[in-house]
């Protein structure tokens, strides 16, 4: 259909020699003579690109991420699909995920081996425990996921007094009423937020890899069961941390709104943390067949 219009090839580079994702913001995502540009506008200091228009290797990434205050033509979502580069609308630094189209790999081995091991309860509760022991340090015994989630629940008590001590605020412990976000203290509003951020950064890692997002292995009822499993590795190492730091400043500075403080600093860690490449990375290591660990 439409054959040659925009300089279309039929060779496409695999997914497993792309570089990852690439984030463009305030801009225009546009087809130029067959291949792909970006026209930035006026940036803000996190942006990278000084304003004009830049030649986008296509098929070199596997998902670009379009931020706030950019459009793309119905001519490079062509050249998106054929080159089955994946597209995603999100938040400011990627802190919200608000659609992504299937990304389509050209490899179906991940998704596959995580349906089969979801589906054994031996290698589900391994699966679980190679979690776990990313989180905190150390492969656990048990094979009993509730007794791995009151390890891990007690772990975290410990962890959220830790950082508190260490940053400087009070904690009285996670208290959230979803009714009345509000009423909590500004450690627990933090946090929230602070969470909100991490599983969008996870939803896009679970999207760009083509796994399943409905197969969790810790958690299992919401649809989105697997990016929270994701995101929740990162609890202790960004989310805690990045929020009561967050709450710090605003304790300093209560002018200043608690939400944006927090969207903006975590936006912050995933760049400097490569985050969202971290994620892709560990997903790939969970399904990798290893020999079960005693």
């Amino acid at each position: 259909m439409l054959k040659g219009r925009l300089g279309l090839e039929t060779s496409k580079v695999p997914h497993a020699d792309r570089a990852g994702c690439l984030y463009l913001a305030r801009g225009a995502l546009v087809a130029r003579e067959g291949t792909l540009s970006f026209i930035q506008g006026t940036p803000t200091e996190a942006d990278a690109l000084t304003p004009g228009e830049y030649g986008i290797p296509l098929q070199a990434v596997s998902m670009i991420l379009l931020g706030p205050g950019s459009t793309v033509s119905h001519d490079a979502l062509r050249l998106l699909a054929h080159a089955r580069t994946a597209l995603a609308a999100v938040g400011e630094d990627g802190v919200r995920l608000y659609t992504a189209p299937p990304l389509i790999p050209d490899r179906s081995g991940l998704a596959r081996r995580q349906a089969m091991v979801w589906a054994d309860a031996g290698t589900k509760i391994q699966i679980a425990r190679r979690m776990y022991a990313m989180r905190l340090g150390e492969f656990l015994p048990h094979r009993d996921i509730n007794v791995l989630r009151g390890i891990e629940g007690a772990r975290m008590k410990q962890s959220y007094a830790i950082w508190a001590d260490r940053i400087g605020i009070e904690w009285h412990g996670r208290k959230y009423d979803r009714g009345d976000p509000l009423a909590a203290n500004l450690a627990n509003q933090a946090l929230n937020h602070a969470a909100s951020a991490v599983e969008a950064a996870a939803a896009i890692a679970v999207s760009a890899t083509g796994t399943i997002p409905q197969l969790g292995f810790i958690h299992e009822d919401p649809g989105q069961s697997f990016v929270l499993d994701i995101a929740d590795l990162y609890r202790d190492e960004i989310t805690i941390p990045v929020a009561f730091k967050a709450a710090k400043q605003i304790e300093e500075k209560p002018s200043e709104n608690i939400e944006r403080v927090t969207r903006r600093r975590l936006g912050r860690a995933i760049a400097d943390e490569n985050l969202i490449p971290n994620m892709i990375e560990r997903i790939k290591e969970l399904f990798k067949p290893e020999e079960d660990t005693a």
